[in-house]
């Protein structure tokens, strides 16, 4: 839910919070961040795991970074995002305040009080900004959606029990179902 000013924040703002307080900057409005639950934890536990695994065993640049991880989507001031998980592959945009400019490959797990964030914001935000993949992890419906953004676009949705092909991947499959065992 945004504050009531309107779109006239900027990331000393964000910084300017009480401690514990977690919010996100989207155009300059402010959007308070609800306490994850134990399912959106484990999500987010089991998705980073699972990629840091396969990068390790596979070699290259990318990291796998969770919430919270700040994200200057844009390099401005008026934009500051904390994916649940973030995949980053080239080490440059990372520095000891966050990642700058658009990861690779956003993951984010709904929540009944994000999902308009999730499905149209942050979608918008996320295509706009650069972002190679994006996922919606949605527990209350066992449903993720896909999209894959760039010269070729592509969304699909997939249960929770399907083999996930990981569009940033050639050979990397998740299923949901199998995390949560």
């Amino acid at each position: 839910m945004p504050l009531p000013k309107s779109n006239n924040y900027t990331i000393e703002d964000i910084y300017a919070l009480p401690d514990g307080q977690r919010a996100e900057l989207i155009d300059g409005q402010i959007y308070d961040m609800a306490p994850p639950s134990y399912l959106h934890q484990k999500l987010v536990m089991e998705l980073s795991a699972t990629i840091r695994d396969y990068i390790k065993s596979h070699g290259g640049p990318c990291e796998v970074l969770p919430a919270p991880f700040a994200v200057f989507l844009n390099q401005d001031d008026h934009n500051y995002v904390e994916p649940d998980v973030s995949v980053i592959c080239d080490p440059g945009k990372i520095n000891d305040r966050g990642c700058n400019g658009a990861p690779d490959f956003i993951i984010e797990i709904v929540s009944p009080s994000s999902q308009r964030m999730d499905y149209l914001t942050k979608l918008f935000k996320y295509r706009t900004a650069g972002v190679r993949e994006y996922w919606i992890v949605n527990p209350m419906k066992e449903t993720v959606q896909t999209y894959l953004f760039g010269d070729i676009e592509d969304f699909n949705q997939y249960s929770f029990d399907d083999e996930i092909p990981v569009g940033i991947y050639d050979d990397l499959k998740i299923c949901i179902a199998d995390l949560l065992k």
